[in-house]
C-alpha cells in the first residue's frame, strides 16, 4: 500500500510526432485533484494522423478528464465520447482508442482501456498480468472496454502507450509483426536491470527512441507515445535565494542545508556570502562569466552556487518555452536539470531587499525576488506537476 508521505508519483510522457504532420495525433494529459490525492492521466491516439487525428485524441483526452474526475459511470462515459466525435470524412467513422490510469489515495489503482495496446505493470521488474473485466457498450457494440483494478506498491511502474510503439517495424524483416508489447517489455525490463531508479521521463523517451529505432531510417511512420508513472521514493532539491529579512535569522537560514537529503542551491551574492560565512565555509567566485551570465561560484557541500535574480528568470523563461531554441547558459542548465530531476522543491526566500534590483534602469521583466520564485513554483506545479513549497524568512 502507498504511503503518500514517503512516496512521489513521478508523472511523464514522451511524443514523437508521425514524419510529415505539424501535429501529434495521440494526446496525453495528467491531473492531480489535491482534495482527494488523486491523479488521473489519460493516453487517446486519434485516428489517422495530423490535424483530423490530434482533434479526436483531443477531444478524448479533455472528456475522459472531466467525466473520470466527476466518477462518471465509465461506459456512459465512453458512449458519451463516441457519440460526439466527430465523423472522418473518408472512413465515414469518429474513433478514437484510449488509456486511462485513475490513482487513488493510499495506491488503489483502476486501468480503463478501449483498443490502445496492454498496459505495463512492473514490480521487481517482473510483468504483472491483472484479470481485466470486459464491459461492453450496448449504443457501440464493437467497442469493448477493458477495466482492471489492483493496489500499487512503491517501486512499481505503470507504462501504456499507443500503437506506434508496439507496431513500430511492422511488415519490416526483423520485426515483421512489429515491435509488440512483448519486445517493448523485455527492452524495458533490461533498462530496468541496468538502472532501477531510472526517472519516468527518461524510461518513456528511452522506449519512444527505441521503438523509432525498428523503423526505416529511425523514421516515425506513426505517431509515437508512452507514457511511464513511477511510484517511488519522493528526490528533493532546497533552493535559497536572498538575504533574511532579520539579521538574527541569518544562522537558521544557512544551516537549512546542513542536514538536508536532496540537491542544495544557493542563488545571489549576498545570499551565497552569508551561507559561506555562517558554515564557515570559503566562497569560491569563477572569474570569468560563461554564455553572458554571471559566473558561479562554490560552496563545500552545496551542489550549486550562482547569481540570483537575472539567473532565476532565465530559468523561468526556459521552463515557459515549449521549445526552447538554444540550450540555456551554464547555470540555467544546471538549475533546470534539477528542477526536472526532482519531485519536491522547497524555495527558502529571505525578503531583504536588495537595492540593486530596484534599480529603474534595469528590463522591466527582471522581477523582484519575491515575484520570480511565485512564478517559478506556479509554472512548476501546473506544467511540471512538482510539489512545491516556500518559506519566507
Amino acid at each position: 500500500m502507498i504511503n503518500q508521505e514517503d512516496t512521489f508519483i513521478e508523472i511523464e510522457c514522451c511524443q514523437r510526432t508521425k514524419d510529415g504532420e505539424s501535429v501529434c495525433g495521440d494526446d496525453f494529459r495528467s491531473i492531480r485533484i489535491n482534495e482527494e490525492d488523486r491523479y488521473i492521466s489519460v493516453l487517446s491516439d486519434g485516428l489517422g494522423s495530423g490535424i483530423k487525428a490530434s482533434l479526436l485524441a483531443n477531444m478524448t483526452t479533455a472528456m475522459i478528464l472531466r467525466f473520470v474526475s466527476q466518477n462518471m459511470e465509465i461506459i456512459s462515459s465512453a458512449e458519451i465520447i463516441m457519440d460526439t466525435l466527430p465523423v472522418c470524412e473518408v472512413r465515414k467513422i469518429s474513433y478514437a482508442t484510449f488509456t486511462v490510469v485513475d490513482i487513488l489515495a493510499h495506491g488503489l489503482t483502476r486501468v480503463v482501456e478501449m483498443d490502445n495496446p496492454p498496459y505495463i505493470h512492473l514490480r521487481n521488474n517482473k510483468d504483472l498480468d491483472w484479470k481485466r473485466k470486459i464491459l461492453n457498450s450496448e449504443a457501440w457494440p464493437d467497442r469493448k472496454l477493458a477495466l482492471s483494478e489492483f493496489k500499487t506498491l512503491p517501486e512499481d511502474r505503470i507504462i501504456f502507450f499507443s500503437d506506434g510503439v508496439t507496431q513500430a517495424g511492422i511488415g519490416h524483416s526483423i520485426t515483421k509483426l512489429g515491435w509488440r508489447r512483448s519486445g517493448c517489455l523485455e527492452f524495458i525490463q533490461k533498462l530496468i536491470t541496468r538502472d532501477n531508479n531510472i526517472s519516468a521521463r527518461e524510461l518513456s523517451r528511452s522506449i519512444v527512441a527505441q521503438a523509432a529505432t525498428k523503423n526505416p531510417g529511425f523514421s516515425a511512420i506513426d505517431d509515437i507515445s508512452c507514457a511511464v508513472i513511477y511510484f517511488r521514493k519522493p528526490r528533493r532539491m532546497r533552493l535559497l535565494t536572498g538575504p533574511p529579512y532579520n539579521k538574527s535569522h541569518d544562522s537558521s537560514f544557512a544551516k537549512s542545508v546542513l542536514d538536508f537529503d536532496g540537491h542544495k542551491l544557493v542563488c545571489g551574492g549576498t545570499t551565497a556570502q552569508i551561507v559561506a560565512r555562517e558554515l564557515n565555509r570559503d566562497l569560491k567566485t569563477e572569474l570569468r562569466s560563461r554564455d553572458g551570465m554571471p559566473p558561479i561560484a562554490e560552496i563545500k557541500g552545496l551542489d550549486l552556487v550562482t547569481e540570483g535574480i537575472l539567473t532565476l528568470t532565465e530559468a523561468a523563461r526556459y521552463l515557459e518555452d515549449d521549445h526552447p531554441p538554444a540550450p540555456p547558459a551554464y547555470a540555467v542548465g544546471k538549475i533546470i536539470e534539477m528542477f526536472q530531476s526532482c519531485d519536491i522543491i522547497e524555495f527558502l526566500v529571505g525578503t531583504r531587499v536588495n537595492e540593486a534590483h530596484q534599480d529603474p534602469t534595469l528590463p522591466v521583466d527582471l522581477e523582484i525576488r519575491r515575484n520570480i520564485i511565485k512564478r517559478l513554483k506556479s509554472l512548476l506545479e501546473e506544467k511540471y506537476r512538482k510539489k512545491v513549497t516556500i518559506q519566507y524568512y
